[in-house]
């Protein structure tokens, strides 16, 4: 009873704050605190989506070379058709844009949206970045709803928020709760993370929805959930000024053209500031810087302690490397750091990527199927320099191969870029012997 009482008089004295909050009359002509005013104008302008496609149904023994030469099987593209459920929410009313999770229409062949108010629309694909978890959809209808965006750098600890969306296909369904903290990675869900935690429940069918607060405005894109099965209180949501820079750039390009400086930094422990002379408390020192990289050019050094990123202050090395990651190319960036313990005012210009992708059938038959690109050592990610492997597919998805190992050597031969990698194969083509890190853990996988 206790309980009820404080969680109704905290209500109360929120929404007595808050400009748009409505007041329901009881039985008892007592008014009783309410969101539906601000859902009402809300809910309308979230999608539930459906998507159907076909993936590629692999089996140990019929994918086997051995195997299939032994009984005289000939090899078969086989196939199953799938189906799956999520949520979007409409930010551009004028052309049908919707935003929703990259992983709600991976491998979709036909993506349909359905409205509040029951009206379907076949949805075309204008872009998506798996690396954030961010994809943007289009539908031609009129009269749509857009949702007002707000600036989740706003935030704080204990704001009240209300998640939407389509969990376990139900329909529209709305949870509510708090932010229970910001700025969560390292969580390995995403490759960029700056995710914003809720106790609102968040289920299967509420990715990409919206996550809003009291006034109706988009603060965040709900993305993940932690454990499995479904909400135990702990939801995640990607910040909608980080899904702002990336849906500017799916629109435009089609793709998220992300920038490079070319260095690795690590997080800035106690043992690591008495050992550069710092009393900062947080930050990340930079542990390695490419040559000849916009980083270099910019007079960052080895030992650099970075504070702050664009006026931001730094508390982690996966804070600095979204701040990177969401900057276009060309771009300025500013860099506070503490080099010898005095501060340092530098500004570096955003490069591209000169990381190329190749085909693993350009470099042996035995890898076709997968594509492959050179790897920098990340300690942040624990991940060690290498050729990492982009896609998996055909004969090397077979082997064992999957997408974000990282090869570190070939035939024994420790191998950190593609020529590194053609002259270990060179050496010895009949057999490859692959010592592969994947996530935190190391194996070796044998191709023949």
């Amino acid at each position: 009873m206790l309980k009820v009482m404080f969680r109704t008089f905290a209500a109360t004295v929120l929404l007595g704050v808050v400009a748009f909050a409505g007041l329901a009359v009881g039985s008892d002509s007592q008014t009783l605190p309410t969101l539906a005013p601000m859902l009402e104008r809300t809910t309308s302008a979230v999608v539930n989506i459906s998507t159907t496609g076909k993936v590629v149904v692999r089996d140990p023994f019929f994918d086997d070379p051995f195997f299939r030469r032994f009984f005289d099987v000939p090899r078969q593209r086989r196939e199953r058709r799938i189906s799956g459920l999520g949520s979007g929410v409409i930010f551009d009313a004028d052309d049908g844009y919707i935003v929703t999770n990259s992983h709600v229409i991976d491998k979709a062949e036909d993506i349909v949206v359905t409205l509040e108010n029951g009206q379907r629309f076949d949805a075309t694909v204008i872009g998506k970045d798996p690396g954030a978890d961010i994809a943007v959809i289009q539908v031609e209808a009129d009269n749509l709803t857009e949702i007002p965006l707000g600036d989740s750098d706003e935030l704080r600890q204990g704001d009240f928020v209300v998640a939407i969306g389509n969990p376990f296909g139900l329909g529209q369904t709305v949870t509510s709760g708090i932010v229970s903290a910001l700025g969560r990675s390292g969580l390995g869900i995403e490759s960029y993370e700056d995710f914003i935690q809720t106790d609102a429940s968040i289920n299967p069918g509420n990715s990409g929805g919206a996550l809003v607060n009291l006034r109706g405005e988009l603060i965040g894109i709900n993305t993940a959930i932690y454990g499995s099965g479904g909400n135990i209180g702990i939801g995640f949501a990607i910040p909608v000024n980080m899904a702002k820079q990336i849906t500017s750039q799916l629109i435009e390009h089609g793709e998220v053209r992300r920038g490079r400086l070319g260095f690795v930094v690590q997080d800035l422990t106690p043992e690591l500031a008495e050992a550069f002379g710092v009393a900062h408390k947080k930050g990340v020192v930079v542990a390695r810087v490419e040559a000849k990289s916009p980083a270099q050019k910019a007079d960052i050094r080895v030992g650099d302690v970075i504070v702050t990123v664009n006026g931001r202050e730094v508390e982690n090395s996966a804070q600095v490397r979204n701040e990177i990651g969401m900057l276009r190319v060309g771009a300025q960036v500013k860099i506070e750091v503490l080099r010898d313990g005095k501060p340092r005012s530098l500004t570096a210009s955003v490069g591209k990527h000169l990381k190329q992708t190749v085909s693993g059938k350009s470099l042996s038959d035995k890898l076709a199927g997968a594509k492959l690109s050179e790897a920098m050592e990340d300690p942040s990610r624990g991940t060690a320099a290498g050729i990492q492997v982009v896609e998996a597919g055909g004969r090397a998805a077979a082997a064992g191969i999957r997408k974000g190992d990282i090869i570190i050597s070939v035939n024994k031969k420790r191998v950190k870029t593609v020529p590194d990698m053609k002259a270990a194969i060179k050496k010895n083509p009949k057999t490859l012997l692959l010592n592969i890190q994947r996530e935190r853990r190391g194996l070796f996988i044998l191709i023949r």
